[in-house]
Formats: structure tokens, sequence, C-alpha cells
């Protein structure tokens, strides 16, 4: 706990290195949807799904039993259990089977409209007020949306991709869903045992859902996959959020937010460089709606806080 104190003591006082923290978590962010692509060509995508949160969980676990934290409050356990469901197990899910049919850099970009039906949401269940610039702001990002799928309907997309579009959409509203459960029932709770109890109950509904579903199909453990399955379950899942959960104590939560939007800017980077996906002016022009959307959203609450 000592060291993990001076750690944070060290980072408040030279914000050189918090924000280079910052940039080391939004690349490895960024860039694990190009590991989260290619795992598809060795395993189903439940399958390494349950591999990556279980290997997380794991992790996390093992960072609770070694910084001594203990078990939370015996009333916390039902929240842990549907924030798990709601933003591991139903994301994951999703994301995973849409990646199937839609290139990374885009499924990255829909993912993380998150913050557009997390505003929606805690309008109508928070009584955050909508503000004619957070409205704005949504509006624009939902122009954004429609422009990405609204570019592949033009253009005689296949059903699949469409699916597979609205499935990571879905998530996303998934992802907004927990955002706001949290706020309602887990919001004095410890950040970490929030992040390592949700994976840990999430990681086991992917696992059923992978056991009934891909029992029978084929998998292939070797050097490349396992290195997949490390990089997004440790430094991507467990060791990023961690890391992302110090952040949150040190900066306000609209600049994190906003970090947060470079995070599908370098998926659509290492996706375009190392997987060679065509970024089409309809991607290019509704990703810059979405970002500039939330911006305007997150910077008016920036000014009345």
């Amino acid at each position: 706990m000592f060291q993990q104190n001076a750690f944070v003591t060290f980072l408040h006082k030279n914000r050189w290195a918090l924000w280079l923290l910052i940039l080391l978590v939004i690349l490895l962010w960024g860039y694990a949807w190009v590991f989260m692509k290619l795992s598809l060509n060795y395993m189903g995508p439940f399958t390494f799904s349950a591999f990556r949160f279980g290997v997380g969980a794991v992790t996390m676990l093992l960072v609770i039993w070694l910084s001594r934290t203990g078990l939370p409050p015996r009333h916390q356990w039902k929240h842990f259990i549907v924030v798990g469901i709601l933003q591991t197990t139903i994301v994951y899910l999703l994301i995973m089977y849409g990646l199937r049919f839609v290139d990374a850099g885009k499924s990255s970009v829909l993912l993380y409209s998150m913050p557009m039906w997390s505003s929606l949401f805690a309008a109508r269940f928070l009584g955050e007020k909508l503000t004619p610039a957070k409205l704005t702001g949504l509006l624009t990002g939902l122009v954004g949306l429609l422009t990405i799928l609204g570019w592949d309907i033009w253009t005689n997309q296949s059903m699949d991709i469409l699916t597979g579009e609205l499935l990571i959409i879905v998530g996303a509203i998934s992802w907004g869903i927990a955002n706001v459960y949290y706020r309602r029932n887990l919001r004095d709770a410890s950040q970490l045992q929030v992040n390592t109890w949700q994976m840990t109950f999430g990681a086991i509904g992917i696992i059923i859902a992978a056991f009934v579903t891909e029992s029978g199909e084929p998998l292939v453990l070797n050097v490349t996959s396992i290195s997949y399955i490390l990089f997004t379950g440790v430094l991507a899942s467990a060791l990023c959020f961690t890391a992302w959960f110090v952040v949150l104590s040190l900066i306000d939560m609209v600049t994190a937010t906003i970090s947060t939007l470079l995070v599908p800017v370098f998926g659509l980077f290492f996706s375009s460089i190392i997987l060679g996906e065509h970024l089409s002016t309809g991607i290019l022009i509704g990703s810059g709606l979405i970002i500039i959307g939330i911006i305007i959203a997150q910077t008016s609450k920036s000014r009345r806080t």
C-alpha cells in the first residue's frame, strides 16, 4: 500500500508522468482492437473473450490479494453482478461477435459512442439536466453514427456488416447503462474492488456463453494466440483499468472522458496500418462528428463545474 501511495504522490507532483501514463493506457486500449480482430483467426469470439477476461479477472484478484484490500460489504455483491453482466458480459460478447463482420477501427468508434448513451440515461434516471449544449453534442454524435451506418447502406453493404455494427452500438448502450447503474449503486465503493468483482462476474457470464455456443468449435493455442490473450487480458483489461482508476483520482472526470476519445482514433490508425483496413469517407466524417459531439457535451459540463 505504501508503494501504491508513493506512486500516486509521484504522479500528483509530476504532471508529465501522469499524462504519459494516460497516453500509455490509451495506446494500449487502441492497439487492443487489432489483437481482438486477429484473435478470430484462432478461436471463436466468445472463447477469446472467456480467455481474455478470465486472465484479467485472475490478475485483478491477485492485485486485491497482494494489496490486502479485503472483501466488499455483503450488500454490494448483487450490484457487482449486475455491472459485470452489463459492462463485461454483454458488451464484449456483442463486440467480439460484431468484429467477425466489422473492421476493428470502425468497431472502436462505434463502441466509444458510449458517453452519448451515458448522458441520455443519466438525464432520465439520475436527474441530470440535458442542457442545450449537451443536447447539441448528443445530436451531433448521433448524426455521426447515422453517417457511418448510412454510408454503408447507400454503398449496398452486406446485412452481416450492418448487423455487426448494430450489435456493437447495442454494446455501447449496455456500457452506458452500466455507468448509470454504477453511479446509482456503487459510487462510494472502492474502484479497485468494482473493477475486480465486476470483471470476475462478467468473465463467468462470458465463459458460460462460450461453453454453450462454441464448445465444439476449433481452438488454436500457440505463441501468437496466447500473446493476444495475455496482452488484452493482463495489459489492456486488468492493468490498464487499474491505472485508469488511479488517473481518475487525480484529474477531473470531464478531462478523463475527453481523453478516452483518443482510443478510437488510435484504433482507426493501428487498424489501418497493421490490418490494412480502408478508412472510407463515411467512417472519417462519422468518427469526427461523434468525437466533436462528445467534446461539446463534456465541455459544457466542465464549464458548469
